[in-house]
């Protein structure tokens, strides 16, 4: 066993030296990527459009991730089909308080709001069940980029729901599936890992119902 190992250590070896010894150049230590970064959208419409245009596969990622095989029966399995086109539009927070003052512990005026909605489908034993939730998303801006900084969602049936519920109240959801999907975009996006969207890729058209 330890013999056919010995002499091919002892070829390698030899290949090494005759390679070294021939003339030829040595190859640059150099890292050479196959694609090179792409610098993270200061503006926050072209920023949180890529965002939601790759959130359903990070979100995904993240669910497959935290599944949890060794228990039997499995649970409900949840899968993010689409994220909806933002709304920037910011609401005052004064106007949330009976006395249109902001609590202390609410967001901050400066960080920059955005309402979308995600349509998802779970996957039970005997059936699946579609989906929507409405977030309320709270971004940073920092001198290195963006950050999350709190996520609200509110979780509603599917548009053609039979039985349509009014959605639940909103809750706070930084450390969910889509609010960690967001953190990691995010990172992946300071450090110059994500691209532009194609034009050919679109995402569903806006509900103004997004919002909480």
């Amino acid at each position: 066993m330890y013999r056919p190992l010995a002499r091919f250590g002892a070829l390698a070896v030899a290949t090494a030296c005759l390679v070294g010894f021939s003339g030829e150049p040595a190859l640059s230590s150099e890292a050479i990527y196959i694609r090179s970064t792409e610098a993270c959208p200061t503006d926050p419409e072209v920023l949180v459009n890529q965002l939601l245009a790759d959130l359903p596969s990070y979100a995904n990622r993240v669910a497959s991730r935290q599944l949890d095989l060794s228990h039997q029966p499995l649970g409900p399995v949840t899968s993010v089909l689409v994220a909806s086109p933002p709304d920037l539009t910011p609401i005052a927070l004064a106007t949330l308080t009976p006395d249109a003052s902001t609590p202390p512990t609410a967001p901050h005026e400066t960080l920059q709001q955005v309402f979308f909605t995600t349509l998802e489908r779970q996957y039970r034993p005997a059936q699946t069940v579609d989906l929507q939730q409405h977030h309320w998303l709270f971004l940073a801006d920092a001198e290195d980029g963006w950050y999350l900084a709190m996520l609200y969602s509110s979780l509603a049936p599917a548009p053609d729901a039979i039985a349509p519920r009014p959605p639940t109240p909103p809750r706070e959801s930084s450390e969910g599936i889509v609010g960690q999907a967001v953190r990691l975009w995010l990172r992946d996006c300071r450090a110059g890992a994500v691209f532009p969207t194609s034009e050919g890729e679109a995402i569903a058209p806006r509900d103004d119902s997004s919002r909480p």
